[in-house]
């Protein structure tokens, strides 16, 4: 069966309408620098400068609260060696926990005062 539209269809005025626009700022925009393209990101995450303390410390507790359930009902399925790797994966994460635990009730303490 023969298609008679590609599949993405070309776009031909796309390309028209980008090199128009090359040649229209080359010619009246002669001084302008050339945009440059941003800097690579070496990170795929990031956590907002502005960030809230109680919401950073609230998701983080939420985060290794996740870590642990996931990581209990992994080690249901394990055997051997493997469940002893999850299980001590598990107590770090509860260990993180109480940490972020124990910052939230200083935060409440503080925001109390």
């Amino acid at each position: 069966m023969f298609k008679v539209t590609p599949n993405p269809p070309n776009d031909p005025d796309l390309k028209l309408n980008q090199a128009a626009h090359r040649a229209i700022d080359h010619y009246l925009n002669a001084d302008a620098e050339p945009p440059q393209p941003p800097p690579p990101s070496t990170t795929l995450f990031c956590v907002a400068d502005d960030a809230n303390p109680e919401m950073l410390i609230a998701n983080s507790y939420e985060t290794f609260s996740s870590v642990t359930a996931l990581l209990l009902d992994l080690s249901d399925e394990l055997t051997g060696k493997q469940r002893d790797v999850a299980l001590a994966i598990h107590q770090l994460s509860e260990l993180g926990m109480l940490l972020v635990d124990k910052l939230m009730e200083r935060e409440a303490a503080v925001a109390g005062s």
